[in-house]
C-alpha cells in the first residue's frame, strides 16, 4: 500500500506547488501590475479555472500524508512516519491559508463591478499577494519533505 499511494500523494502534491509556484513567477506578477479595472476581470477569469482541480490536489495531499504517516508506524518506517505527519501539517497549514484568507477574496473579487473597482481594492490586492506568496511556500514545503519522505521509504 504504501508504494502505491506515496507516488500518488508525491503527485498530488506537485500539482498543487507547481500551479502555485506558476502563480508566485507569472500570475501575480501580472495581475499586480494591472490597473484595477482590468485587475477585477483578469482575476475573475482566473480565480475559477483552478477549481476543482486545487482542492482535490491539496486535501489529497493531506489525506496520503495522514494514510502514509498511519501506514509507516505499522512498518519499520519512524523516519518516513514523522517526515509524513509533517508534510500533513503543511498541507493543512496551505488549506487553511487558502480558505481563510485567499478563497474569500476569490469570491469578493467576483462580485466586483470592473467599471467601479471598490476603494479597497488595492488594500485586498495586495493582501491577496502576501497569502498566496505564504501558502506557496508551505506547498513546496511540503513537496520537499514528502519527497525526503518517500526517500526514507526506499
Amino acid at each position: 500500500m504504501l508504494a502505491l499511494l506515496a507516488p500518488v500523494v508525491l503527485l498530488l502534491n506537485g500539482l498543487a506547488a507547481g500551479v502555485m509556484l506558476g502563480t508566485l513567477l507569472g500570475g501575480w506578477p501580472l495581475l499586480a501590475a494591472l490597473p484595477a479595472d482590468r485587475y477585477v476581470e483578469a482575476y475573475a477569469f482566473l480565480a475559477t479555472r483552478y477549481d476543482p482541480a486545487m482542492p482535490i490536489c491539496l486535501l489529497g495531499t493531506l489525506a496520503g500524508d495522514v494514510t502514509l504517516a498511519s501506514l509507516s508506524s505499522v512498518g519499520s518506517h519512524p523516519a518516513a512516519r514523522a517526515l509524513f505527519l509533517v508534510a500533513a501539517a503543511l498541507a493543512v497549514t496551505t488549506v487553511a491559508i487558502s480558505v481563510s484568507k485567499n478563497v474569500p477574496t476569490n469570491r469578493w473579487i467576483q462580485s466586483v463591478d470592473p467599471d467601479a473597482p471598490p476603494a479597497d481594492l488595492p488594500a485586498k490586492k495586495a493582501a491577496w499577494g502576501v497569502w498566496n506568496r505564504r501558502r506557496s511556500l508551505v506547498a513546496i514545503a511540503a513537496l520537499l519533505v514528502n519527497c525526503a519522505a518517500l526517500s526514507a521509504l526506499l
